[in-house]
């Protein structure tokens, strides 16, 4: 630990969760893991989680009567009721998905299909020039299907979302308003309680974008007051494959199925189909039972934690990494320079050296960063730069690691800008 940077976990027991932390990269290299904003790595027990549900209770859920069908079922259904306790919210509140991306198309979907809660020509979609692709181009999408409007909310020049014209820019026309709870790029936490508010009081609906801040901060829906809400497993310690979507029960009733076949079925004649109430109408086929086995095992790691250690502990990482940053010259910070309503990602262009080619000197120091425009061009633009270089922290992060990290760019800039 550097002095001055409180440590709120006991990091070296954490990081002894967590094989592939151990291992050598290039040049025989320690590894040094910075993208867990792109995906995290898996603790022993939730790699156990998955192994066991393959191994003692491989069946397919809700269906047969047999012990293992149950004990399948069990898991894929407890680990809905211990996501939704971490969220604040019911189990029936949450529908299972490959990832936020799906999670976010399914809610687009519904809003252009007939029904209560259709978006037509002359409609509205409020979203902001801060949102990754995946809560981007949905909502283009949906536009185009339906005749509606895709309007945008600003980014100031300091990366934060510009709300002087927010009551303006939601009317009595917008249908939904999308935003980011946490940016992935400059770590940028807008105040997505008040957004809501407002939208709410124009009769709009809200999505949030969680998936850089439920693995990272404590979360409640109920709180923050928004109607859906979207993460990814992978990016909180569990496994590729599994995504959440909150959706508050009333509105997930009035929606269609996304997908449909087996599972999600009530009656099937040859004339036509009647579908099971939510969750379970969004999930057709065989559900991942490991997968979500694991995601519960991941949901309990983080819980034992402490999502407020784990917060702390990533503002300490974070606060150290900017004030490292920008004390070294020619490298200039994307978004806020300070922990205010900023989470643990840390997006810098070095004067003078291609990101891609930062990250390859880096990586030649075993530190693995995120170069490019992390899927979110818009936000690159308005920020003035065509890509990043990015550092993302979590509960295994190190101040060493940190130290590193500036050691590894001021590396960078000798190796290209002195010969």
């Amino acid at each position: 630990m550097s002095g001055g940077y409180p440590d709120h976990l006991d990091v070296e027991a954490v990081r002894a969760d967590f094989p592939a932390l151990a291992r050598t990269v290039r040049n025989d290299k320690p590894l040094i893991y910075l993208d867990s904003g792109a995906t995290s790595q898996k603790p022993v027990q939730v790699l156990d989680a998955v192994r066991s549900a393959y191994e003692q209770h491989n069946a397919a859920a809700h269906r047969g009567t047999h012990l293992l069908g149950e004990e399948a079922t069990d898991l894929y259904e407890g680990a809905r009721a211990k996501v939704a306790a971490f969220l604040g919210a019911r189990p029936a509140e949450v529908v299972f998905t490959k990832n936020a991306t799906e999670a976010v198309n399914l809610v687009a979907y519904a809003l252009s299909a007939p029904g209560r809660l259709q978006v037509q020509a002359g409609d509205e979609v409020l979203i902001t020039e801060m949102e990754h692709h995946a809560n981007l181009v949905p909502w283009q999408q949906l536009c185009e299907r339906t005749g509606a409007t895709l309007r945008w909310l600003d980014v100031t020049p300091e990366g934060r979302l510009d709300l002087d014209h927010l009551d303006a820019m939601i009317t009595g026309r917008t249908r939904m308003v999308a935003v980011t709870h946490q940016s992935n790029v400059t770590g940028t936490i807008p105040p997505v309680a008040e957004i809501a508010r407002a939208a709410h009081e124009k009769g709009a609906l809200v999505l949030a974008d969680a998936a850089q801040s439920v693995p990272h901060q404590p979360v409640d829906v109920a709180a923050i007051g928004v109607d859906f809400l979207v993460f990814s497993g992978h990016k909180m310690l569990g496994p590729y494959g599994t995504g959440v979507l909150f959706g508050r029960a009333e509105l997930l009733e009035a929606m269609p199925p996304f997908l449909t076949g087996g599972s999600m079925i009530e009656v099937v004649r040859m004339e036509g189909s009647t579908f099971l109430p939510p969750p379970q109408r969004f999930e057709p086929g065989v559900p991942a039972i490991a997968e979500a086995a694991g995601l519960a095992a991941a949901v309990d790691y983080l819980t034992a934690l402490g999502m407020g250690n784990v917060a702390a502990h990533e503002e300490s990482l974070t606060a150290h990494a900017l004030d490292t940053l920008r004390e070294t010259n020619g490298v200039r910070i994307l978004g806020p320079d300070t922990t205010k309503d900023r989470g643990g990602a840390v997006a810098f262009e070095v004067e003078g050296v291609h990101p891609h080619d930062v990250g390859q000197v880096l990586d030649e120091l075993g530190i693995a960063v995120r170069t490019g425009h992390h899927c979110a061009w818009p936000l690159h633009r308005a920020l003035g730069v065509q890509a990043s270089t990015r550092a993302t922290f979590y509960v295994y992060n190190t101040h060493d690691e940190v130290d590193a990290l500036a050691d590894g760019i001021r590396y960078a800039q000798r190796f290209f800008l002195a010969g």
